[in-house]
């Protein structure tokens, strides 16, 4: 095998959370009297750090835009974590990855937390070794920290043999921040031309094409 170990970025790769993390947005951004009507303008929050975006996207200052991840989190947790879905062949993939011995963990921005309770309720636990995810307080955001430290717990593993699958530049600048190879996927939230200019080293139209890369 080319690749030994699968690192699966979790919004726009795993699952669709569009409805979900907008919801919540929305929900942060009333509480400053700030109306959304077209939740496609917020699709951009899908992926990075919310203290960022908060920040890039709605000029907000430090400390507006770390009570704005406290409001968006009043409503995720409380159920707009779960208005989410699993992309279609999904669990397959993982079960073929499984299968086939390849270790599978994940690299998200998305807060520990919250990343294992909507794994779990949505089957997909099972399949992960490992799990690297973002902290509550913010000191662990950006995904070449959460990849970092993901490989600080997989430990001495050939660097050649992990593959960092993610749907945005970030995922990409990461995995290259870390010194991995890269797939850009095109079923999520970025665009072709966005991994591209990122510099996937692969890109993948839908999950199966990431076993042709094993």
């Amino acid at each position: 095998m080319k690749y030994q170990y699968c690192l699966f970025d979790l919004d726009g790769t795993l699952m669709d959370p569009g409805i979900g993390i907008t919801n919540s947005v929305m929900y942060a951004l009333k509480k400053y009297g700030i109306e959304v009507k077209d939740r496609t303008e917020l699709y951009s929050f899908i992926g990075p750090p919310l203290q960022d975006s908060f920040r890039k996207y709605c000029g907000f200052s430090e400390a507006q835009a770390s009570q704005a991840v406290e409001y968006y989190r009043e409503y995720f947790r409380a159920g707009g974590m779960l208005e989410n879905k699993v992309y279609e062949g999904i669990p397959e993939l993982l079960q073929e990855l499984q299968d086939r011995k390849v270790t599978v963990a994940l690299a998200t921005s998305k807060p520990y937390e919250f990343s294992v309770q909507i794994l779990k309720h949505f089957g997909l636990y099972p399949y992960f070794s490992y799990f690297g995810a973002a902290t509550m307080d913010g000191r662990i955001s950006r995904k070449a920290d959460v990849i970092a430290h993901l490989l600080e717990e997989i430990g001495d593993a050939d660097r050649e043999a992990i593959l960092m699958i993610g749907d945005r530049a970030q995922d990409i600048a990461g995995a290259k921040a870390n010194g991995l190879h890269s797939a850009g996927v095109l079923w999520g939230y970025g665009s072709r031309e966005e991994l591209s200019g990122a510099g996937a080293d692969h890109l993948v139209s839908e999950p199966a094409g990431i076993l042709e890369l094993i």
